[in-house]
């Protein structure tokens, strides 16, 4: 795969102005040094999205996006990493050189830049005709119509009509001049062939007489279309969709996501229904944060595409029991895939299309408000209810809701559930713990769908030693192990945890690092920590400033502290990245380590360069004197490293007044208590260079 060469990516990034970039999503206003707007990633009324021009980057105090100008676009548009730079690229016109592809990339390339270029002319062509040609207007149109969509919407999507003919887009494309094999690898046309699977030479479009609606990937291109049919024949098909192709996948596709997409950010939640005409409805009634699965089950892939926008995720169900249960099994992926589920059902008979059509606007948003519900109480509430009258059957539901509780990787979320469910069937807890336990540690099941790996065991499973959460249970419980998330992962290491063990606390995790309780449970282990992240600060944003004739910041710190001066791992990693800057000959630039591909080095970063406050100019217009550690860089170099350096001499002088505390001989006690009286001098004397109150009582 081609690569955007280093030095391009710097330049992309340096010319990016951040201001302007964003300018195009939201109304900046200044106040102070930096510009201010209400989040485009989440609803607010008051302004707390920050952007800084003279180290462009971003941070929202509010939902806490944070990161430089290519991880706006990445969070503005969901794109990748790559996308972003061509479009920053594209708009300050650098042209992208990008690193030699081989002649088979380059092939493969042109091949799905011709099916784009060929989807997008056959969108074109088929809107046209809708809008233009008798046929359209009189059937497509008139359909379209019938069903409640206005101009405005039918442009929004783009909709169109396919006369019904059986050559009128091959008879255009050639006109057009496009290549008929192009149109062969879309599906639009379809090659004929004979008994034996021959090509017999005849082509003609796949879609004929159909409303046609483009279905568009995540950056607004046309990747394939779904097309209905408006005649009343039972043998055709009421809906056609463009078969997979290099540039069509139905697992990677949401339809109405490219339009939904900003609207989901915003109203943080996405509303998911099953046919395009739910998706058209709903959008022109106002509910412009919602897509569809078009009619196939939901995938993983369309699943982590909603998961972009948001964590939140309403499901419209229609008034049809045999489609409800078909639906609940695409539920549990949604469930496995971290999000939060909710669900609406519809009175029998009608569908979100129909309903809003029925009801109003209004109505129908006052109706998706006041009926959702959290998905495992209302599958739990409808399998109950089908298997009241019959143990047999109610036993296989409850199965049943329990490997939809297996999916819910977040443990106290699953432990509310199995409650819920004890309530609802009227069943004792504990035995649905057990339960519960045998479905997770069994690899049958967990092939079979469970999600073995994320769901964590409650109580003490059959065959199990351990004595786990016991309800209404005042002992602790017996830790039980399992691997840890990404997640959990990433957390313990922000945490400066090396290695740990997991406890199931029925309520949720707790960690217990391996090393000393005293050490965890020492205050001044925030105090390091602050100790550490100014360090750092300072380092990152003033790295290449003179603290005195020739000498830099970076040098200055990196020469006061040494190579590995800082305990958190995420920050000594940060240390180190700047360290390797500064020997290569470059000073650490916040703005190009803001771009970093880690998410917790991007966030890091940003959090250091960024302040949610200002001191007022007033200030200095009454003359109060305020310290400035832009025109004091070695005053406020030197305040950090001496309170450093403190916060480690006092940390060394409480482990030996602990060790005091334990049976000594006399000779290592004598050691120790001269250890103490040097720490304490040297304390005192750090204090006083910080003109801190010195002495400290044992």
């Amino acid at each position: 795969m081609a690569r955007i060469p280093k030095e391009l990516v710097d330049h992309i990034i340096q010319t990016a102005d951040i201001v302007e970039v964003v300018g195009d999503f939201v109304q900046l206003k200044r106040k102070g040094q930096n510009m201010w707007a209400p989040c485009p990633f989440h609803n607010e009324k008051s302004p707390s999205f920050s952007v800084n021009p003279a180290k462009s980057l971003y941070k929202c105090f509010g939902c806490g996006k944070a990161g430089g100008v290519v991880q706006f676009v990445m969070d503005v548009e969901g794109t990748s990493y790559v996308e972003a730079l061509k479009y920053l690229a594209k708009k300050y016109a650098i042209e992208i050189q990008e690193e030699e592809k081989t002649p088979q990339q380059q092939l493969e390339q042109n091949e799905r830049d011709s099916q784009f270029i060929v989807s997008d002319w056959a969108k074109n062509h088929f809107h046209r005709l809708l809008l233009n040609s008798e046929e359209g207007m009189s059937i497509g149109y008139g359909y379209l119509k019938e069903r409640g969509l206005n101009l405005a919407t039918i442009q929004q999507f783009e909709l169109g009509y396919s006369l019904d003919s059986w050559d009128d887009l091959l008879k255009a494309a050639e006109t057009g001049g496009y290549d008929k094999k192009y149109l062969e690898k879309t599906g639009l046309t379809v090659i004929k062939t004979d008994d034996q699977g021959h090509d017999t030479g005849r082509r003609y479009d796949r879609f004929r007489g159909r409303v046609m609606f483009p279905i568009h990937n995540i950056s607004g291109r046309v990747v394939g279309f779904g097309a209905r049919t408006l005649k009343r024949d039972d043998k055709m098909a009421k809906y056609l969709n463009s078969p997979e192709s290099e540039i069509y996948h139905k697992s990677d596709v949401l339809y109405g996501l490219f339009q939904a997409r900003q609207a989901i950010r915003t109203q943080e939640v996405c509303y998911l229904v099953e046919g395009y005409l739910d998706v058209l409805s709903l959008y022109q009634g106002g509910i412009k944060n919602v897509v569809a699965s078009s009619g196939t089950s939901l995938t993983e892939g369309q699943i982590r595409l909603i998961k972009r926008y948001s964590d939140n995720v309403t499901v419209l169900y229609d008034g049809d029991a045999a489609g409800i249960k078909a639906s609940l099994r695409g539920t549990d992926l949604i469930l496995e895939g971290g999000l939060n589920v909710r669900v609406v059902l519809f009175p029998d008979g009608d569908d979100p299309d129909s309903y809003i059509r029925k009801v109003g606007d209004q109505r129908f948003t006052e109706y998706i408000e006041t009926k959702s519900q959290d998905f495992i109480s209302f599958k739990t509430t409808l399998v109950a209810r089908e298997a009241s009258n019959d143990p047999v059957k109610k036993a296989e539901a409850i199965r049943d809701v329990l490997h939809s509780i297996a999916k819910v990787p977040d443990a106290i979320k699953r432990q509310v559930f199995l409650q819920q469910t004890s309530a609802t069937f009227g069943i004792d807890e504990q035995v649905l713990i057990t339960e519960y336990n045998k479905l997770v540690k069994s690899p049958s099941k967990a092939a079979g769908g469970s999600s073995g790996g994320n769901a964590g065991n409650y109580g003490q499973g059959a065959g199990s030693a351990n004595t786990g959460y016991q309800p209404n249970s005042g002992s602790r419980p017996a830790p039980a192990s399992r691997p840890l998330s990404d997640e959990e992962e990433a957390e313990m290491l922000m945490y400066g945890g090396q290695e740990a063990t997991v406890e199931i606390l029925g309520a949720g995790i707790s960690y217990q690092p391996a090393k000393a309780a005293a050490e965890e449970e020492d205050d001044q282990t925030d105090v390091l920590k602050l100790c550490e992240r100014e360090v750092l600060r300072l380092l990152v944003l003033y790295a290449g400033r003179e603290v005195e004739a020739e000498t830099s910041v970076a040098a200055y710190l990196l020469g006061e502290l040494g190579e590995t001066p800082l305990t958190v791992p995420l920050f000594a990693e940060m240390w180190e990245i700047c360290r390797q800057e500064l020997l290569a000959g470059r000073f650490p630039d916040a703005r190009l380590l803001a771009q970093n591909e880690r998410a917790d080095i991007r966030s890091l970063i940003t959090d250091l360069a960024t302040e949610r406050y200002e001191i007022s100019p007033n200030w200095r217009n009454k003359e109060i004197y305020v310290f400035n550690e832009v025109d004091l860089p070695k005053l406020a170099c030197d305040n950090a490293v001496l309170r450093l350096n403190k916060v480690h001499v006092q940390r060394e002088l409480d482990i030996c007044l602990e060790k005091l505390r334990h049976p000594l001989e006399d000779a290592e006690m004598f050691e120790i208590l001269g250890d103490i009286k040097r720490l304490k001098e040297l304390d005192n004397e750090l204090g006083a260079l910080l003109g801190t109150v010195v002495g400290r009582s044992a």
